[in-house]
């Protein structure tokens, strides 16, 4: 199960969290808190964290934005796993 398929807000803001924190380091730290509180509820009799993708956006002061991407895996398992994250994503959209 994915956060796409649990979550009607994945890839937009969070709901009820503010729209910027203090502390950009902070932010991605909770980001990755709730994930894996999130992992954690979807699997609570054990599990074994797999590979990692992480996309960031990142916003710079004269408003420039970029994307870091972070896959720690051949390039085609990451492709793979970036390809089932959007169809995965695709078929949650309009979901009430």
């Amino acid at each position: 199960m994915t956060d796409a398929e649990d979550d009607p807000n994945a890839g937009g803001e969070p709901t009820g969290a503010p729209s910027e924190e203090p502390n950009s380091r902070a932010r991605l730290m909770h980001e990755v808190a709730e994930q894996m509180d999130a992992i954690e509820a979807d699997f609570p009799d054990g599990f074994e964290i797999g590979r990692v993708i992480t996309i960031v956006e990142v916003k710079q002061p004269d408003g420039e934005v970029g994307l870091r991407i972070r896959a720690g895996q051949y390039p085609w398992v990451a492709m793979g796993m970036l390809r089932f994250a959007l169809t995965s994503l695709e078929a949650g959209i309009g979901r009430g």
